[in-house]
C-alpha cells in the first residue's frame, strides 16, 4: 500500500524543540519534492517548507524562517522537520505531501495536484 505518514507530534512545553518525521511506504522519495504543512484548529492550511529529495535543496516560507528546518536522511528514506522554540501558536496538525513539481517560490500552490498527501501528526504546545 502506498502511504505517507507524519509522526513525532505530541504535547510539549513552550520553548522546547521537536523533530517530526515523514516516511513513505510503497514508494521511494527519489525524484520527489516533499513539502511540510500545518493546520491549526479553525484555520487554513499553512505551508512551512519543502525539500528536493535528490539534491537536498530547501525552501522555507518567510513566516517560518528561523525556527523551522527541513532535512532528509537518505539511509532511512525519511524527511524531518525540526521545530525550535515552540510557541502555543504552533499548535496544529503537521503533515507532509510529496509530488510537487519543484521547490521554488510558489511550490505550495501545487498542493491540490500532488500525488501523495500524508496523514498528519498533532503537535500541542502548552504555555
Amino acid at each position: 500500500e502506498v502511504q505517507l505518514q507524519a509522526s513525532g507530534g505530541g504535547l510539549v512545553q513552550a520553548g522546547k524543540s521537536l523533530r517530526l518525521s515523514c516516511a513513505a511506504s510503497g514508494f521511494r522519495f527519489n525524484n520527489y519534492v516533499i513539502g511540510w504543512f500545518r493546520q491549526a484548529p479553525g484555520k487554513e492550511r499553512q505551508e512551512i517548507s519543502c525539500i528536493d529529495y535528490d539534491d537536498g535543496s530547501t525552501n522555507v516560507a518567510d513566516s517560518m524562517k528561523g525556527r523551522f528546518t527541513v532535512s532528509r536522511d537518505n539511509a532511512k528514506s525519511t524527511i524531518y522537520l525540526q521545530v525550535n522554540n515552540l510557541k502555543p501558536e504552533d499548535t496544529a496538525v503537521y503533515s507532509c505531501a510529496a509530488g510537487f513539481p519543484n521547490c521554488g517560490s510558489n511550490w505550495y500552490r501545487y498542493y491540490p495536484d500532488v500525488g501523495y498527501r500524508g496523514k498528519g501528526t498533532l503537535v500541542t504546545v502548552s504555555s
